[in-house]
């Protein structure tokens, strides 16, 4: 049985892989789309995966609270 990530509402990928890429860029990794993720470290891709976990949660939390 393969899991894989699959999104839950796939509309979302474009907005996802926009913000990656901003995300990426402020952290120093230019051109983060088109380079091969693989001569990245694991810690250069995971600060690009936890920021992105922390503004979602921060978007989230304000979305929740009605503080938009």
């Amino acid at each position: 049985m393969s899991r894989g990530n699959r999104a839950v509402v796939p509309e979302a990928r474009m907005a996802l892989n926009q913000m990656k890429a901003e995300i990426a860029s402020e952290l120093g990794l230019a051109n983060y789309e088109s380079i091969d993720k693989g001569n990245l470290t694991s810690r250069q891709n995971g600060y690009v995966g936890g920021y992105m976990t922390k503004k979602l949660v921060e978007t989230a939390e304000r979305n929740l609270s009605g503080k938009m």
